[in-house]
């Protein structure tokens, strides 16, 4: 389980492993196990992670789905840790609000007190609509600074990486 959410590993790799090391395991065992075992280690994980930080880095970016483009909209805070993401198959001020408000809606109760933009201008016309809906987020600095969001950018690399 560890090597095959770690390394990235196939069902089929981690049987080749087993059965060097004198296990016959089915793969379809090993998508029971990931499919049974994921959450419950998830849920635990969760209860000892740290808390997101109020510093949030916005930025999105496109990736290939069953050979259609969609857009991925991704925050992270100022330490990398991911605050959430959506994929959407546009790319405009609609999907921009529905990110914000799913991401604000995961980190609940705490709001963020910086966001970080490129310059995507949905991204900031959408902060603006919001802040017109909901006076809290009047209280939430926002800013376009390219190199602050280096973060979010080399973790795109990863993420295209696992997609292609």
């Amino acid at each position: 389980m560890r090597w095959y959410i770690t390394y990235r590993l196939g069902d089929r790799d981690l049987v080749a492993l087993m059965a060097e090391r004198g296990l016959a395991v089915s793969h379809t065992t090993i998508l029971r196990w990931v499919i049974r075992y994921v959450p419950e280690f998830e849920k635990r994980w969760s209860r000892r992670a740290r808390k997101v930080h109020s510093s949030w880095r916005v930025d999105e970016t496109y990736i290939s789905v069953r050979g259609k483009w969609h857009y991925l909209y991704r925050a992270v805070d100022k330490r990398g840790k991911t605050v959430d993401f959506l994929l959407r198959p546009d790319r405009g001020i609609a999907a921009a609000q529905a990110f914000f408000r799913k991401a604000l809606a995961t980190s609940l109760p705490r709001w963020p007190r910086k966001i970080t933009l490129d310059g995507h201008v949905p991204s900031h016309q959408a902060l603006r609509l919001l802040r017109r809906e909901d006076h809290r987020w009047k209280y939430v600095l926002v800013r376009s600074c390219p190199y602050l969001n280096n973060i979010v950018e080399q973790d795109h690399r990863a993420i295209k990486r696992r997609c292609a």
